[in-house]
C-alpha cells in the first residue's frame, strides 16, 4: 500500500510576525476575508506578510529593536540601513525559491515558502516589490504620470498578479484588468497619504500635474488644503476612479468567492475615494478613510454593476 505524503504545515507566526500581519486590518480593502477557502486565506496572508514587510523596510517602519535585521542575518545596528535590509531580504527570498544556503531565515518568508511551492509561484512579482522599495530610497519625486505608472508596475501590480496566480485564474485579459485595479489602489493610497508621504520627503503627485494646478511643495505643507490643492487631489482621484472602472470587468470574469474577493478590492478603492471626496479633497490634515458601512455599500454596488463575461 502506498501513502500520499501530507503537505508540511504552514509555520505558526510568532508575536513579532503577527504584529506585521495585523496591519491587514488597516488596509482599504479586505486582504483575506473569512469566506475564502482556507488555502486561499493562508496564501493571501503569506503574500500580504511579504508585501507588508518589504514596504515597512522601505518606509523605515520596522518594529524598534532591530529584530528584523537580526532575522535577516544582519547586525541590529543595520536596522536603519534600508538598502542593506532590502538586499538581505532579497537574499532570503532566494532561499524561498531554493537557495543553496538553507531555508529562509525570516518567519514571514518561511511562511511564504509552502505557498510558493503549492501554487507554483515565480520570483518575479516578489522581486518587483523589493525593487519598488529600492526605488523609494533614490526617487522621491515623479515628473510625469508615466513615471508614476511605471513605479506602480513595480509597487502594486505584482500583488494583483499574485492573487490571480494563487487562485489559478490568471489570463492575459485578467492580468491587464488587475493591473488597472492595482495601479488605481496605489494612486488612492498616494492621494490619501500626501501629508504622511511628505513627512518622508516623498511626493507621489506628478510634478506636471502640480504645475497644471499651480500647486507648490509649500502648499502641500499647509495644515489644510487650499483650492488649488483640492483641485489637484480631485484630479488624481478621478484618474484612480477611471482605472477602477477599467478594471471592473475583472470582477465579472470570475465567479463564487473569488468574485466577492475582487469586488472587495474594487469596492475598497471606491469607498476610499468616496471618503476623500466627502472630506472635500482636503487630505492634508490626515488620510480620509472609508467606514465599514461605506465599504460594504461600494462592494455591493460593484457586484451589481460588474459586467458578467458569458
Amino acid at each position: 500500500m502506498t501513502h500520499r505524503a501530507r503537505p508540511l504545515p504552514h509555520p505558526a507566526p510568532d508575536a513579532h510576525t503577527r504584529a506585521t500581519l495585523g496591519k491587514a486590518r488597516t488596509e482599504n480593502f479586505p486582504v483575506a476575508p473569512s469566506f475564502l477557502p482556507r488555502a486561499w486565506r493562508e496564501g493571501l496572508m503569506a503574500v500580504y506578510g511579504y508585501a507588508r514587510l518589504v514596504d515597512d523596510i522601505g518606509d523605515g517602519d520596522l518594529a524598534p529593536g532591530g529584530r528584523d535585521a537580526v532575522l535577516l542575518g544582519l547586525d541590529p545596528a543595520a536596522a536603519d540601513d534600508r538598502l542593506a535590509l532590502l538586499d538581505a531580504f532579497e537574499a532570503d527570498l532566494r532561499r524561498v525559491f531554493g537557495g543553496t544556503d538553507g531555508p529562509p531565515r525570516h518567519p514571514l518568508l518561511l511562511a511564504l515558502q509552502p505557498v510558493v511551492r503549492d501554487h507554483g509561484l515565480t520570483p518575479e512579482p516578489f522581486l518587483a516589490l523589493i525593487e519598488a522599495n529600492r526605488q523609494d530610497q533614490r526617487t522621491t519625486r515623479y515628473a510625469t504620470y508615466g513615471e508614476l505608472a511605471a513605479y506602480c508596475e513595480l509597487s502594486a501590480n505584482p500583488v494583483g498578479r499574485l492573487v490571480l496566480a494563487l487562485t489559478g485564474t490568471a489570463t492575459p485579459e485578467r492580468i491587464r484588468r488587475s493591473d488597472a485595479v492595482c495601479t488605481a489602489l496605489q494612486i488612492v493610497e498616494h492621494v490619501q497619504d500626501v501629508a504622511e508621504d511628505l513627512g518622508r520627503d516623498r511626493i507621489y503627485l506628478p510634478a506636471e500635474d502640480m504645475r497644471r494646478f499651480h500647486v507648490t511643495e509649500a502648499d502641500l505643507k499647509a495644515a489644510t488644503a487650499g483650492a488649488s490643492v483640492r483641485s489637484l487631489v480631485a484630479y488624481e482621484a478621478g484618474r484612480a476612479r477611471d482605472l477602477l472602472d477599467d478594471g471592473l470587468p475583472l470582477v465579472g470574469s470570475v465567479s463564487g468567492r473569488l468574485r466577492l474577493l475582487l469586488a472587495g478590492f474594487v469596492g475598497g478603492g471606491r469607498a476610499a475615494l468616496r471618503a476623500v471626496s466627502a472630506a472635500g479633497f482636503d487630505v492634508l490634515p490626515g488620510a480620509p478613510g472609508p467606514t465599514k458601512t461605506g465599504l460594504l455599500r461600494e462592494v455591493a454596488a460593484v457586484l451589481r454593476t460588474a459586467p458578467r463575461k458569458r
